[in-house]
């Protein structure tokens, strides 16, 4: 179980880490992505990025299981 959770703590510190530069790159505001503004409220579904992200995913995971 310990090597467990470290092995998940290390996950999520990558997982952040990525997400901190993917934001960088504009990943998060592609132009698939949509998002609804009204008055105080904003909806965002991040269509192109999930598709992408699933993608890059797919091909890592092929890779890797090759």
């Amino acid at each position: 179980m310990p090597r467990l959770l470290i092995f998940v703590g290390v996950a999520l510190i990558a997982l952040g880490l990525l997400w901190s530069l993917g934001e960088r790159f504009g990943l998060g505001r592609l132009p698939g992505d949509i998002v609804f503004e009204r008055g105080n409220i904003r909806v965002y579904f991040p269509l192109a990025t999930s598709l992408l992200l699933s993608l890059a995913l797919s091909v890592v995971f092929w890779l890797l299981n090759r």
